[in-house]
């Protein structure tokens, strides 16, 4: 069975230009664009990764991913924002919460690289 990415970002052509590349690299590959939206897809069926973005147009991100470790407390996440964040913010801040932060910038090749550190392909 393939590894089920729930990703969440309120950004249409992010959502669908991911999605296609993680469903390439034979990810299985869930797209939502809500906090809303996120949760409830997220507690139908259970991810193996999330990504999700900070600003989402009906929350923060942040607190939805806070709300989803309580459920999922193993959950790896992945923030991938356009907000930057000093270090120091990141270890203090961020670190509890998520597993890993990316710029939006971040490159295709980085942005799989983390996903298989986090999520390793089945054999």
């Amino acid at each position: 069975m393939k590894n089920h990415i729930l990703l969440i970002d309120d950004e249409a052509n992010i959502r669908d230009l991911l999605s296609r590349y993680l469903t390439g690299l034979g990810y299985r590959v869930t797209t939502t664009g809500t906090v809303r939206e996120g949760l409830q897809t997220a507690r139908q069926e259970q991810p193996d990764l999330l990504i999700s973005d900070l600003q989402l147009e009906d929350g923060d991100g942040l607190e939805m991913i806070g709300e989803l470790k309580g459920d999922y407390p193993n959950l790896p996440v992945i923030l991938l924002t356009g907000v930057l964040f000093d270090r120091e913010v990141v270890d203090q801040v961020l670190s509890n919460k998520v597993s890993c932060y990316l710029e939006k910038t971040s490159s295709l090749a980085k942005i799989n690289e983390t996903v298989r550190t986090l999520l390793p392909l089945p054999a």
